[in-house]
C-alpha cells in the first residue's frame, strides 16, 4: 500500500507533532524506574533510543521534504 505525497506529509506531520512527544514520556518514565547508570551508559541508552523510534517510520518520511512527484508545473 503506498501513500500518496500528500498522505505522507500529512502522517509525517502527526508522527512528529503527536507521536515522538508521547514516544519521549514514555521512555523517560521507563529509564526513571531504574537506577542511574553511569553517564556513558546513559548516553548509549538515549542515543539508541533516539534512533530507534524513526525506523518503523523510514518509508513515511522518505520523500516528504522533495516536490511532489504528481503536481504539474
Amino acid at each position: 500500500m503506498a501513500l500518496s505525497h500528500k498522505a505522507k506529509k500529512r502522517w509525517s506531520l502527526v508522527i512528529l507533532l503527536v507521536g515522538l512527544p508521547v514516544y519521549i514520556v514514555v521512555c523517560l518514565n521507563v529509564i526513571s524506574l531504574f537506577d542511574r547508570p553511569p553517564f556513558l551508559v546513559e548516553l548509549l541508552v538515549f542515543l539508541v533510543l533516539g534512533i530507534l523510534w524513526a525506523l518503523p517510520f523510514k518509508f513515511v518520511f522518505q520523500g516528504v521534504g522533495q516536490m511532489d512527484p504528481e503536481a504539474e508545473d
